[in-house]
């Protein structure tokens, strides 16, 4: 991919490759989408390349964001998890790991998955926008705000609707790639390749 990419993505080699291989491209498999809750949730008031220089020691640490595992974590395994510099060392954001978590197997337990619960606010199709410029991208949008006000409800923590619009962005739910950048074309095949509508 050549130099037409997002501008945000060329700092280092690790954000290019992001952004080629993932970001935009659609997820719909539960285990991926709470890695992105939880990597979301650790990078509010951050950089996302902080969270991305971490991500394998959150993925070794995490039990390779196993929700069941994860769901079992005692204020004793927090307490471990705090004393490693290998992650973000915020009690609240991994407090809400945990949390998150047995939120999520409580959708599970109610027939519906994570997939399900969050694809619902795009009814199940990818929004695909056509920013021409970095600043045409919005923060959030109403239905980043929706999701966020349910995922709040159903339990869940660290899912203001900023951190729930990059998660969209991240998962696909969203295509924000410029116009002009080769991986704008990519996520729509990518969308359509697995079945996804696409609206816009």
């Amino acid at each position: 991919m050549h130099e037409k990419r997002c501008g945000w993505c060329l700092s280092t080699p690790l954000y290019r490759r992001y952004h080629d291989e993932e970001w935009g491209r659609p997820v719909t498999d539960d285990k991926t989408l709470f890695e992105f809750l939880l990597l979301e949730g650790a990078q509010a008031g951050l950089s996302w390349i902080t969270v991305l220089n971490k991500r394998e020691n959150y993925r070794r640490l995490f039990n390779d964001f196993s929700v069941e595992k994860i769901a079992r974590y005692t204020p004793k395994k927090v307490e471990k998890l705090l004393q490693n510099p290998g992650i973000i060392r915020n009690r609240l954001k991994v407090e809400s790991a945990v949390k998150n978590a047995r939120a999520t197997l409580a959708l599970r337990d109610k027939g519906t998955s994570l997939s399900q619960f969050l694809w619902q606010f795009t009814d199940g199709r990818v929004i695909v926008n056509r920013p021409a410029s970095l600043a045409q991208v919005p923060s959030s949008t109403p239905e980043s705000d929706a999701m966020s006000k349910a995922l709040k409800k159903a339990g869940f923590s660290f899912v203001g609707s900023t951190i729930m619009y990059a998660h969209m962005q991240a998962t696909g739910m969203v295509n924000d790639h410029l116009h002009s950048c080769p991986a704008h074309q990519h996520c729509v095949d990518a969308a359509r390749a697995a079945g996804l509508a696409t609206s816009r």
